[in-house]
């Protein structure tokens, strides 16, 4: 009942088929439970980063990506996207913080954008379908294009928008986040400032005789 299949979507008419396929990740066990933690761990990541304060934008992330991979499965011989999905949030996410350092099993280190290509390699060790991990790191790559790189390059176009109504409906009343002011900055405050100050005072009202 979860799978997905396109004649019983289109012929019967079983339409949550196109989402409930997202939402089975195998049977329980290393694979389900390596999955769970990453889509849980990457996705909160991307909330909290990049998405802060954009709630409509982060779930315009998902409709686009959910679409395209389902059209993508139409002409493949794929029936959960489960894991695809999980692996497009990685690549985000990764592409978004280029300068972090990983490390996978303690056996590898390297910076963030490689742990796509890490966890592909890892599914070939596994000897998993990696049609599903390419999936996921095309569909993420073209988002990534299409959202980040388009619009700044000079003569550039945004061609992702997220609609009005996303926006009316997650993101009204929403705080916005700018830049935190110098003087309520995390370590903006010059510990012992004052009391130097002070210190220089008393020794310019009293010189020392030499």
């Amino acid at each position: 009942q979860l799978y997905f299949n396109q004649s019983l979507i289109w012929q019967r008419y079983q339409i949550w088929r196109l989402f409930t396929n997202f939402t089975f990740f195998g049977a329980i066990g290393f694979n389900f439970i390596f999955n769970m933690i990453f889509t849980y761990r990457y996705c909160r990541m991307l909330e909290e980063g990049s998405f802060r304060g954009r709630t409509a934008d982060f779930i315009m992330m998902f409709v686009f990506g959910g679409t395209l991979m389902t059209v993508i499965a139409c002409f493949v011989n794929l029936v959960f996207l489960g894991q695809a999905f999980t692996i497009m949030l990685v690549y985000i996410w990764a592409k978004r913080n280029p300068y972090i350092r990983m490390n996978f099993f303690v056996m590898l280190n390297f910076n963030a954008p490689y742990l796509p290509w890490v966890l592909f390699g890892f599914s070939l060790l596994l000897d998993n379908s990696v049609i599903v991990d390419l999936m996921g790191i095309a569909v993420g790559h073209i988002y990534f294009y299409l959202e980040d790189v388009l619009p700044n390059i000079e003569g550039g176009v945004k061609i992702l928008r997220t609609p009005r109504l996303l926006k009316l409906l997650f993101d009204e009343g929403e705080e916005e986040y700018g830049e935190v002011p110098d003087d309520t900055r995390p370590g903006g405050y010059n510990w012992g400032e004052d009391v130097r100050e002070e210190q220089q005072q008393r020794e310019e009202d009293h010189p020392h005789n030499e």
